[in-house]
């Protein structure tokens, strides 16, 4: 990095993407287990009602998806494993993506908020994530 690079403020920009999505599966994960965000007052769609009537009947997708929100807004606060903490919460974005196009378009922004910053960190993080993606990789690290 020259010198106009690290003065620049973009160089602040993986920090505040990190924080701000840190905070927000923090947040809503916690929200999961201590309900402390009130419910919407209009009523869900159907299929809404069917998806987590049936996550709540499976008895662990709830707490499981709660907790890996709230795990990995954690590790993005503290700026710990931040790899391994995308890797972790791709699914559940591309679930929030699925859900919001199938069943409550109407709603979407916030996670297309999300897939952006997901997107933008996997970029920042980029040279960590390239070895997994090796199309042939051999077991021991041995590329």
């Amino acid at each position: 990095m020259n010198e106009s690079q690290s003065k620049s403020p973009a160089r602040f920009l993986p920090a505040i993407a990190r924080v701000l999505m840190g905070l927000m599966f923090f947040v809503f994960g916690l929200n999961g287990f201590l309900h402390f965000i009130p419910q919407p007052k209009d009523p869900m769609p159907d299929g809404v009602m069917a998806l987590m009537g049936g996550f709540m009947k499976s008895g662990y997708m709830m707490p499981l998806i709660f907790g890996t929100q709230t795990l990995v807004g954690a590790l993005l606060l503290l700026n710990r494993f931040v790899p391994l903490a995308l890797a972790l919460i791709a699914p559940v974005i591309v679930n929030i993506i699925a859900f919001h196009v199938f069943l409550m378009p109407s709603t979407i922004a916030p996670g297309i908020v999300v897939l952006v910053l997901e997107f933008y960190l996997a970029w920042s993080y980029r040279s960590v994530f390239r070895p997994m993606l090796a199309m042939r990789a051999k077991p021991g690290g041995g590329g």
